[in-house]
């Protein structure tokens, strides 16, 4: 009985198993009349795979009675017939089986594996359900391309960001730093993969020297993946000028001067030097270098010193505008009597603090003449009452002599004067 031309099994089985015909003139006749839907009995669920990953399919009963389940590709092949591969892919493993569920597992999956798959359940009416794979395809190279490797400060260049061969499509997003900028991208279709290119149009600064610019993927297949290219920028030098002597506020008559002139840029750099505007630089005026002295200021000296740099980029200056001061003054001591010597001095402080300083010596100036008027009262008054006292000792004497005036001769005044002043003991004696 076995030999009455039995069939090579259940269909895509590729080789013959006895006794399978009845079953094999089930499945056709099952595949032809089974509906498609969710099934009353039937569960399964949607697969999302990366390429090159493991899938897995499951066919599950929610009610088992012990009825076949089998698995079908999409070309409706059979994969698993309860526990039987009749399918020579050994990509396709056995899981789990059991009257409640068939588990099947699909390793190192590509896009040709992507599709419906088909539970059936042998029951009466039979059932079918499918489940579908999905494979994601990551971008298989992400790369930056830069429109100059160098650019000058002020230019516009332009960036483009490729991710190839994806599936979806990639989205890109740029950064700069830790900013987000916005690009434009294409999409380009290959058969189903997918290639995308943003385009980047940013402005350099100097700032941007340095600074990386990131191409990010945002894609269900990758994670964090994105390259990046560092900015190159030129630009021409940056200039400064500082005093180094006086080290702050006035520049004064007689007093030296030194500055210097530093300059960055890229390239660094190497010409720089030193000029007076809308006039000739003093003769007295060193060099050297980054440096510009003067030893011995004067007035002649007042103008804008400036400082100029140049690279391969351009030229870039910066100014010192100077203005000689009086030199300090010192207020001399008053002069002295005959009797009493006193010395008030009285110094004008230099600040060297620019206008607080001049303002400063304006005070000290005032309060010094203050003083000097001050001084100059009380010797007034001294010589005032020098005179006075002179001419009331005077007054004295000549009194005192009054007696003698009418005397005839010297002797005769001395007895006038004697005898005067008997009498004016006399008197007194007589009144007492």
């Amino acid at each position: 009985m076995a030999g009455r031309g039995q069939p090579s099994g259940p269909a895509g089985s590729g080789g013959g198993a006895p006794g399978l015909l009845p079953l094999l003139l089930l499945l056709l006749s099952a595949a032809a009349i089974i509906p498609r839907g969710d099934g009353q009995n039937l569960v399964t669920e949607d697969v999302t795979v990366v390429e090159g990953d493991v899938a897995t399919i499951s066919c599950r009963v929610k009610n088992s009675d012990d009825s076949v389940i089998q698995l079908l590709n999409p070309n409706r092949q059979t994969i698993y017939f309860r526990d039987f591969r009749p399918l020579k892919d050994s990509r396709f493993q056995l899981v789990n089986f059991s009257n409640s569920e068939l588990r099947v597992s699909l390793t190192n999956v590509s896009i040709s594996d992507e599709g419906r798959y088909f539970c059936q359940l042998y029951t009466d009416p039979p059932q079918e359900i499918y489940t579908t794979i999905t494979v994601l395809v990551p971008p298989r190279n992400l790369v930056i391309d830069i429109e100059k490797e160098t650019a000058v400060e002020g230019e516009e260049i332009e960036l483009n960001c490729t991710a190839m061969a994806s599936r979806p499509a990639t989205t890109i997003r740029w950064f700069k730093g830790n900013k987000e900028l916005t690009g434009k991208s294409e999409v380009e279709r290959w058969s189903d993969m997918y290639t995308v290119t943003s385009q980047l149009l940013l402005k350099v600064g100097r700032e941007d020297d340095g600074v990386p610019v990131i191409c990010l993927v945002d894609h269900p297949a990758v994670k964090d993946l994105q390259t990046q290219r560092y900015l190159e920028v030129m630009y021409k030098p940056q200039v400064r000028v500082s005093q180094n002597y006086p080290l702050q506020g006035l520049t004064r008559e007689g007093e030296p001067l030194e500055l210097t002139c530093t300059a960055f840029g890229k390239p660094q750099p190497t010409d720089m030097r030193w000029l007076r505007v809308d006039d000739e630089m003093p003769q007295h005026v060193v060099v050297s270098g980054s440096n510009l002295l003067i030893s011995n200021l004067n007035k002649t000296d007042n103008g804008t010193y400036r400082c100029e740099a140049s690279n391969a980029v351009g030229k870039s200056h910066a100014d010192y505008m100077l203005f000689v001061y009086d030199p300090p003054t010192t207020i001399p001591p008053p002069t002295t009597t005959t009797t009493t010597t006193t010395t008030i001095p009285t110094t004008i402080t230099d600040s060297r603090a620019g206008e607080e300083g001049a303002i400063r010596s304006v005070d000290h100036a005032v309060v010094g003449g203050v003083v000097a008027v001050v001084v100059f009262a009380m010797l007034c008054l001294l010589i005032i009452l020098g005179r006075y006292f002179a001419r009331h000792k005077g007054t004295y004497f000549t009194h005192e002599a009054k007696g003698a005036d009418d005397a005839a001769d010297a002797d005769t005044a001395i007895i006038n004067a004697e005898g005067g002043q008997n009498n004016s003991e006399e008197k007194k004696e007589y009144f007492i």
